[in-house]
């Protein structure tokens, strides 16, 4: 596939949509000693999913201190893409670290939202992460601001990485009781 380049965008700025629509699909044709478990029940991978989204979000909410920064940032592939609505498009994990350290490590904090995860198989691949979550100053209740985000997990010989990352519909959260 070819693009054409406009000066000053980045040459995958026009192919985002159809990439996105498209990549899922590609990635079932790997092979099977890369495949995730066949036999795994839907159960399953949402435990195992839940479980992961846990861990990342552990190291990300305590990532003031380096060795959690560095814990957070191995969940992620060094190729994942991340889109913000807010804060744009980041192409790789370095720079998508770099933000976190800059903007959010020691400021703010990241709850799921109780109930909202849903997590859907990619055959030959891995899951589809779904759900709300809230951003909170840290170290207290303040919770002040809510997003949506779609996260994709590849599990590649028994590891699991994310590769793309969507957070978007920020806005303020309710308050709490």
């Amino acid at each position: 596939m070819t693009a054409v380049r406009l000066p000053g965008q980045h040459p995958m700025k026009k192919l985002v949509p159809v990439l996105l629509g498209l990549g899922l699909f590609a990635f079932a044709g790997r092979t099977a000693a890369q495949a995730p478990s066949p036999d795994r029940t839907p159960q399953d991978l949402s435990q195992i999913v839940a479980e992961l989204d846990g861990a990342v979000f552990d190291a990300f909410n305590q990532c003031a201190d380096p060795a959690q920064l560095a814990r957070h940032a191995a969940y992620f592939d060094a190729g994942v893409e991340f889109y913000h609505d807010n804060g744009g498009v980041t192409w790789t994990r370095d720079e998508m670290i770099g933000r976190t350290r800059e903007n959010v490590c020691g400021k703010y904090q990241r709850r799921l939202v109780p109930g909202s995860l849903k997590v859907y198989p990619i055959r030959g691949y891995g899951a589809i992460a779904q759900g709300e979550h809230t951003f909170c100053a840290t170290g207290g209740d303040d919770c002040g601001g809510m997003a949506d985000f779609t996260m994709v997990w590849r599990e590649q010989e028994g590891r699991w990485q994310i590769t793309r990352v969507l957070s978007y519909g920020h806005r303020p959260a309710p308050a709490t009781p």
